[in-house]
């Protein structure tokens, strides 16, 4: 019976801790790494970027966003991005659906605005440290068919309290 009682409040406290993950007031550094082949559009052959990412929840499960990326390859010149989006949080575990929009500039005097979304797993190391891989989707409004782009972002956040 002590033992049935014990794991009650184990697993009554692990819920109570994973449901507060995601409240309204948190905040949220990250940064990640795009591309090493993960991404895919007509124009590249290799694509490394960098991104960096600040977020605020403004309602359980809803987090602003704000980013800045870099990005570059062997073949065009390189781009820097800046955008807004926004975080559903699904399930209390870290699945995120996310979507954004960007502007993007390259020094070749390319530019574009890029509304994008994305799928990903906020997976906790402790209870503020976490690794998010995310599968996305970027469109291209200048040229579809050579910039639009899908990849894999492997990313490092801080949750703030």
């Amino acid at each position: 019976m002590k033992k049935k009682i014990a794991l009650l409040l184990v697993v009554l406290a692990t819920t109570l801790t994973a449901s507060a993950q995601f409240e309204q007031g948190k905040k949220y550094v990250g940064a990640s790494l795009t591309g090493l082949n993960l991404s895919y559009n007509g124009m590249d052959k290799f694509n490394l970027g960098v991104e960096g990412q600040a977020g605020y929840c403004v309602m359980d499960n809803i987090m602003a966003m704000a980013d800045v990326a870099y990005n570059g390859n062997g073949e065009l010149p390189d781009a820097l991005s800046l955008g807004v989006g926004g975080r559903y949080y699904i399930i209390q575990n870290g699945i995120f659906l996310g979507a954004n929009v960007k502007y993007v500039h390259s020094n070749d005097n390319y530019n574009d605005v890029m509304p994008g979304v994305e799928v990903g797993y906020a997976f906790f190391i402790n209870r503020f440290v976490t690794i998010e891989p995310a599968l996305y989707y970027q469109q291209s409004f200048k040229d579809h068919s050579n910039y639009s782009t899908v990849g894999l972002r492997i990313g490092l956040g801080i949750y703030l309290p």
